[in-house]
């Protein structure tokens, strides 16, 4: 049962991260969480998170901008794999409680960079790149810390997905190959993240149609509501 739910809300979030482009990590770590603990839930989406971006990249192809791709993939794939290996020297509750934390201290800062963040250069994107991907590789959900920085690049809808998922790809497989170099990806694991990452992809060619339809201001309202239900799950999870 545990499986199956997990399954039905993958499709969901691959629908809902299709359209603006990043979310299914925060929908998904709170449930995979709850049903195979915070240490075993990190690995499991880091494969699936794979799985997820390869998709959008598939759709959004032509779009793709690769100048801001390898200014933020270049530092933020080894600053990943240095994140993971700290993730997993840490205490489940401690894992849960950073990553409640995080997404929930992302509303107020996502804002906040959206609204001064006018025009970046690919220094910026190198900076965001080796922050965010450090970030990542400890609390698995940094997807809307990735937001104001390509949008600020000046990148939108297709271009913006595109190109975001090809720069977490980078982050995401570096972070994975830690994980399987580490052990901490055994065969069961496996199976359940590739069962994860195929209901994401199935979402993500789902929500194509819808991507030209969304305004921006429903994007915003999508993602705080995210951050802070899947926020506030993970924080209730550590201190249960």
């Amino acid at each position: 049962m545990g499986l199956l739910l997990i399954l039905a809300i993958g499709l969901v979030a691959g629908v809902v991260s299709g359209i603006i482009g990043t979310g299914s990590s925060i929908v998904l770590v709170p449930v995979l969480a709850s049903v195979y603990g915070p240490k075993e839930a990190v690995p499991i989406m880091a494969v699936a998170a794979v799985m997820a971006n390869l998709s959008r990249i598939l759709v959004w192809w032509r779009e793709i901008e690769w100048r801001p791709f390898l200014a933020y993939a270049v530092p933020g794939a080894p600053a990943a794999a240095l994140g993971a290996r700290t993730m997993l020297a840490l205490p489940p509750a401690v894992v849960d409680a950073a990553m409640g934390s995080f997404l929930l201290a992302m509303i107020p800062v996502r804002h906040e960079m959206a609204a001064r963040l006018v025009r970046l250069r690919l220094s910026h994107m190198a900076l965001a790149g080796g922050v965010i991907g450090f970030l990542t590789g400890i609390v698995a959900a940094t997807g809307p810390a990735d937001v104001p920085f390509f949008l600020g690049y000046g990148l939108t809808k297709g271009a913006f997905i595109g190109t975001e998922a090809a720069a977490s790809l980078a982050v995401y497989a570096a972070k994975a190959a830690t994980f399987g170099g580490s052990g901490a990806l055994p065969l069961d694991v496996i199976a359940r993240a590739l069962v994860v990452g195929a209901s994401l992809m199935a979402g993500a060619f789902i929500a194509k149609p819808f991507v030209l339809r969304l305004a921006p201001d429903t994007f915003r309202h999508v993602m705080d509501g995210l951050l802070l239900v899947s926020g506030a799950s993970l924080i209730w999870n550590a201190f249960a």
